[in-house]
């Protein structure tokens, strides 16, 4: 289930505590909420949401890949902050942090100018190597975006001509320094990127440098 085929699933909120296993769930309709332990309770979460999304609803885990939408390029999407900025002067009656919201990006990079993240790809069948901290990553493409962004975040409805406008503004602000050919279409946003087995056991975090490999 995601928020491209299940509108419904935008009342959902959802408040997580991993070092506990548990999760707690709300209805944002009725403000009701209840807790739910990951592993001795999937059953019980699994029955409340069957309920709350009228159909059965079974809660699976993937310790090894996830359910990435991208299998080939399944590591951690990057954007900078300039270019959430960038995106939010497009849509006046949103914020940044709603901006941010939509589209879900894993790493967010500051210090750079927007859409300073379309040079993490190259052409077709080549990837871009990075290097966060400790961690190797490779840049895939731009990502091809859904119908998620063009709604709001907490209620669902979406924005007027939402993708129209965001076409028309990407590709008028495209920067030279990127590789124009990969952009079939403009409604592309954030770079999808892969990560190699040998960085398992590493780590990322807040205030991390990010710096360009060369190709070798």
């Amino acid at each position: 289930m995601n928020g491209k085929r299940t509108e419904k699933i935008h009342r959902l909120r959802s408040a997580f505590d991993l070092a506990a296993r548990t999760v707690t769930m709300t209805n944002q309709d009725t403000a009701q909420s209840q807790q739910f332990h990951l592993d001795d309770e999937r059953q019980r979460l699994s029955a409340w949401l069957s309920d709350f999304f009228g159909y059965p609803v079974g809660l699976k885990q993937d310790l090894h890949i996830g359910f990435p939408d991208d299998t080939d390029a399944s590591g951690p999407t990057v954007v900078s902050t300039a270019t959430l900025e960038a995106i939010a002067s497009w849509f006046p009656e949103l914020s940044v942090e709603e901006v941010r919201r939509r589209f879900r990006t894993n790493l967010e990079i500051d210090g750079v100018p927007a859409f300073w993240e379309d040079q993490l790809f190259a052409e077709a069948g080549q990837f871009v190597p990075f290097q966060i901290g400790d961690v190797v990553l490779s840049g895939s493409h731009p990502c091809q975006r859904c119908v998620v962004p063009t709604q709001d975040s907490v209620r669902g409805d979406r924005y007027p001509n939402f993708q129209k406008t965001f076409i028309t503004k990407r590709q008028e602000t495209l920067p030279e320094w990127t590789v124009r050919q990969r952009f079939n279409h403009f409604y592309r946003l954030t770079v999808n990127t892969k990560v190699t087995a040998l960085e398992a056991g590493k780590t990322i975090q807040v205030g991390d440098k990010i710096k360009l490999l060369s190709p070798s």
